[in-house]
């Protein structure tokens, strides 16, 4: 008689045989609901659905809908994408590096013999689709790590070669797609059926594989940031021109002992960078409010403050002014949809109150500025008195400072807009990028912890809130910046990582937010660490590690 196994699903206990797989099991439930279930939570860990059923407990179904779901459906994507390539490459050898995230999709180039046109693209799209309607499933191989060395350095990998060098486990996981094999950061769809919701349109020198949007059953339009295009292509040619693209062309320079030759330069770089933008400021006298804005965790405060230095060497005279000073008292803040208090809108800022002040110092008026107690949630006045000279100018920090409502009284000529983020120039492989995200979150759990008191666990259920906050208030106004500033740093990981892992451990496994921990400490794992006495007291680093020469 065969064993048999309890599981919860959808608040009932059912009862399986202990052979069973979740796949099996989703097929049952699959009409309950509308999109496609790719993964499962297993007694809160996530299990890819060829994995068989051995106890019981609690079983959760994650869809394209969810988070690991959409990135489970992105990487499937990226597979499928890459096999429809080299099925019509042939003897050419072609192949899709991905580079960027942009538009909700990835940007990729092609490396080889083959002219990137409509049409190509359009025998492409046809070539998915056919794999999508033919089921195929992606399949999991476990090699040793010297296996999958000698694979990808004889399908010209590098990055993948080089990754795994720095492999502290033994075994690694790679997926194979018809006899197409790659190495994957995460879970994967069962098979291609799961990926007929894509589009391919050609970019620059490249083209955008897009993802489903807001809707899973749905691509989402593209829709080009020339922009930030343009700042992540920087970035790329920042990697280039210091030898490295890649996580394991990283670790090659830090065992090389270059570390400290990275940190100065990419502080060189920055640093070259912000007094390229204080010299556009200084050259025209009709700015008079410098809007920074950006997603969080993004070093705004350390950025201002650096930029005001380079205004003051070119004659100007900055004052910084944090938009958190004009919250509306907490009482008044306004809430959200689900009734909590909504800090991240337009709205929790008095901004009847900016604009008054900011036309009085317009004038040329003396001014008392008002200035926020966080302890006490009100707007206090301290006798921090300003007026406005030829010479001055206002750093105006905050994320609505592209927004035009923030400012609607004021001269457009008035103002010179920055759009800063941390826009990481490492990827992880070829086929593998870094989220901003991750990067972003890795820097707010460390300042958190030290500045604020605030657990990782804390900061990683904030998250998705503070992402909602960022999608409504800050992207959106992006492409209005006069400017845009990258401040990710080449080297920040691998400096993070020995401040966040503890953080990140601390995490018990019947935590919501224990499944983030994990993957975040599984990509950290990626990294050597770097010590951190070669970097300086200003740099924008210092604003998460502590030791800023700044009030950060």
């Amino acid at each position: 008689m065969s064993k048999t196994i309890k599981l919860m699903i959808d608040g009932e206990e059912r009862e399986y045989e202990e052979e069973i797989t979740y796949s099996e099991i989703a097929a049952e439930y699959q009409d309950r609901y509308e999109n496609d279930i790719v993964l499962v939570l297993m007694n809160k860990r996530l299990r890819e659905l060829y994995k068989k059923a051995h106890v019981s407990g609690k079983l959760e179904f994650i869809t394209t809908e969810h988070a690991a779901g959409k990135k489970a459906y992105r990487r499937s994507l990226t597979l499928l994408l890459q096999k429809a390539i080299d099925n019509l490459s042939g003897q050419k050898g072609v192949r899709v590096i991905v580079y960027h995230s942009i538009s909700h999709g990835f940007f990729c180039r092609l490396e080889g013999d083959e002219e990137l046109n409509e049409e190509y693209l359009e025998r492409v799209k046809r070539e998915m689709l056919r794999l999508c309607e033919a089921d195929l499933p992606i399949m999991k191989h476990n090699f040793t790590t010297d296996e999958a060395i000698e694979m990808f350095r004889g399908w010209g990998m590098k990055g993948k070669e080089r990754l795994f060098r720095y492999r502290r486990n033994s075994r690694i996981n790679i997926y194979e797609l018809d006899g197409y094999y790659d190495y994957f950061y995460g879970f994967m769809a069962p098979s291609t059926k799961y990926l007929k919701y894509f589009d391919l349109t050609l970019y620059e020198d490249g083209l955008v594989l897009l993802f489903p949007g807001k809707d899973p059953k749905k691509p989402a339009p593209f829709e080009p940031s020339h922009k930030l295009f343009r700042v992540l292509e920087e970035s790329t040619e920042w990697g280039k021109m210091m030898g490295i693209g890649t996580i394991g062309e990283y670790n090659d320079a830090v065992v090389r002992g270059e570390a400290r030759d990275i940190i100065l330069v990419q502080e060189a770089l920055m640093e070259k960078k912000i007094g390229q933008i204080a010299e556009l400021i200084a050259k025209d006298a009709s700015k008079k409010f410098i809007m920074v804005a950006g997603p969080s965790s993004s070093g705004k405060t350390t950025f201002s403050h650096r930029l005001s230095i380079q205004l003051r060497a070119h004659g100007v005279k900055p004052h910084p002014i944090p938009l958190d000073d004009f919250y509306r008292d907490r009482i008044d803040t306004p809430v959200d949809e689900e009734g909590k208090p909504d800090f991240e809108c337009l709205e929790a800022l008095d901004v009847e109150l900016f604009n008054k002040t900011m036309q009085r110092l317009l004038a040329g008026e003396q001014v008392e500025l008002p200035q926020f107690n966080f302890l006490t949630g009100r707007s206090e006045y301290k006798g921090k008195i300003l007026k406005m000279g030829k010479d001055d100018v206002l750093v105006i920090e905050g994320i609505h400072g592209l927004n035009d409502q923030l400012s609607y009284s004021l001269p457009e000529e008035s103002k010179f807009r920055i759009y800063i983020s941390a826009l990481t120039q490492l990827n992880i492989d070829e086929h593998n990028y870094i989220p901003t995200t991750d990067g972003r979150l890795i820097r707010r759990i460390v300042r958190d912890a030290r500045a604020r008191g605030t657990s990782a666990q804390e900061t990683i259920a904030m998250w998705n809130s503070v992402r909602r906050g960022e999608e409504k208030h800050i992207f959106p106004f992006q492409e209005k910046a006069d400017v845009m500033f990258n401040s990710a740093l080449i080297y920040e990981l691998s400096v993070l990582k020995k401040y966040a892992e503890p953080l990140l451990f601390e995490i018990e496994a019947d935590c919501p937010e224990y499944l983030e921990a994990k993957r975040l400490l599984k990509f950290l794992d990626y990294f050597l660490t770097v010590p951190t006495e070669g970097i300086v007291s200003n740099s924008i680093m210092r604003e998460f590690i502590g030791g800023s020469c700044f009030p950060v």
